[in-house]
């Protein structure tokens, strides 16, 4: 009888050698002030790369005198690109610009590797990351949009054949024709399915409003640090990784302001420089959360010497959303405050000169790492979207059980114990919540104060 020895088998996701190229389009009609640096996008674009477990072990900045309608780049730099791809077995060829469907083919051609754009490569990891049934939908639609014009998979497995999203067989034009009709209507699908998501959103903010809860949104460039400063502030444990789009699924808890009010964070996904349209599109139903937010705090990485370029890109969504007007103004009387995350990284006179700015701009100075200055922004916070009117209001020694509402749906400011048992208090509760209280207890003393 023969002894058979078992050979353990590698489940382990193959790694995949990638080269980041991140071109330098002319800037013709932009100022210096507004063109990205890019030494900090192609450290972008490799954070991209490094996001879906590739191993980059080459990048380059590419400077594009003319834009190749065919394959971007001229030949001689396509040689030099093909070359450096073969002698270092580069799997993937990463393009920190967005490709035209022909380029992409082309390119694919030359280099005999597979290539990726930025917005591919965005919604890749938006597809890997994705949780909730919500956020599924919303990445499917955009892929689904992203791919219509391409008619191909997206680079998920690295494959060589690239085939339509249909299982049916045989090439030419009734394939694609019949992929163009696969894609609308699962496209068709998916946007009635995330209309009754947005419905289902409506009315879950409509039943919020009834209680009513003040809401605040953290907005940000991706990995400024906002899941990390939603964790302090609540108590929560949202993940939060030094990573590019560690969040994707909005999260909504409740936090406790210094007066003791309840308010509603939401943690939404981050921006990023040229964030395909798609995807802006595609996430319309979660970034209403920020549109319909009583206070946003815009979350930024002031250690980042970036920050002011992924400001710049923040605000674009914002204003797409409607958040902002066309000169950077909060509409619908929305307050925004700046809030200047991971000072604990910035050191000496640097940090003192952020510090000044801030004061001068208006800005609130954190660390969500350390807790430092939280507080202080809870307490801002809490200020700006306190418009409820404070009353006074005497109770009895018996009214034990009134004296226990109000703690439990007002917020008590001041309390005055009397000698006999009575309690004299000034406390702010909500139209509604007076409401209550007085058909409840007709009988105790309530007067407006003129605050």
């Amino acid at each position: 009888m023969t002894k058979s020895t078992s050979k353990s088998i590698d489940h382990a996701a193959p790694i995949f050698r990638a080269f980041v190229i991140h071109p330098v389009r002319p800037t013709r009609g932009q100022s210096a002030l507004e063109a990205r640096d890019p030494k900090a996008r192609l450290e972008e674009a490799v954070g991209l790369a490094v996001a879906l477990d590739l191993e980059v072990v080459e990048t380059t900045i590419a400077p594009l005198r003319v834009v190749a309608p065919a394959t971007l780049f001229g030949k001689g730099k396509i040689e030099e690109f093909a070359a450096l791809c073969e002698v270092e077995k580069i799997d993937v060829a990463v393009f920190d610009d967005q490709l035209t469907p022909v380029q992409q083919r082309n390119l694919e051609r030359a280099l005999n590797v597979k290539v990726v754009d930025r917005t591919g490569l965005i919604l890749e990891i938006f597809a890997r990351r994705a949780r909730t049934r919500e956020g599924k939908l919303q990445v499917e639609l955009a892929r689904l949009d992203y791919e219509r014009s391409r008619l191909v998979r997206t680079w998920t497995h690295l494959e060589r054949q690239r085939g339509g999203t249909g299982n049916t067989g045989g090439p030419g034009e009734t394939q694609i024709e019949l992929d163009r009709r696969l894609i609308a209507g699962t496209i068709g699908k998916l946007k009635r399915e995330l209309e009754e998501v947005r419905r289902t959103r409506t009315l879950h903010r409509s039943a919020r409003k009834k209680v009513p809860y003040p809401t605040v949104a953290l907005v940000g460039y991706t990995n400024a640090g906002k899941s990390t400063l939603f964790n302090r502030l609540t108590n929560a444990t949202v993940v939060a990784q030094d990573m590019l789009f560690a969040t994707l699924d909005p999260t909504l808890r409740t936090v406790k302001l210094p007066d003791g009010r309840p308010a509603i964070l939401s943690d939404t996904v981050g921006f990023i420089s040229d964030l395909p349209h798609e995807l802006v599109e595609a996430f319309r139903a979660t970034l209403e959360e920020v549109q319909e937010a009583d206070v946003v705090l815009h979350v930024r990485d002031v250690a980042n010497p970036d920050t002011d370029s992924q400001a710049r890109d923040v605000q674009k969504v914002l204003t797409e959303l409607k958040v902002l007007s066309e000169d950077g103004e909060e509409t619908d009387g929305k307050t925004m405050i700046e809030v200047w995350n991971k000072i604990d990284l910035v050191e000496g006179e640097a940090r003192e000169i952020l510090e000044g700015q801030a004061r001068r701009l208006g800005a609130s100075v954190v660390s969500a790492v350390t807790g430092e200055g939280c507080a202080e922004l809870l307490k801002r916070v809490g200020g700006l979207i306190d418009d409820t009117p404070p009353v006074a209001v005497r109770l009895a020694a018996s009214d034990g059980e009134a004296l226990a509402w109000i703690y439990r749906n007002g917020r008590v400011e001041t309390r005055e114990d009397e000698a006999e048992g009575g309690v004299r208090l000034i406390a702010r509760l909500d139209a509604q919540a007076l409401g209550r209280f007085e058909r409840q207890f007709p009988d105790v003393w309530v007067m407006a104060t003129g605050d």
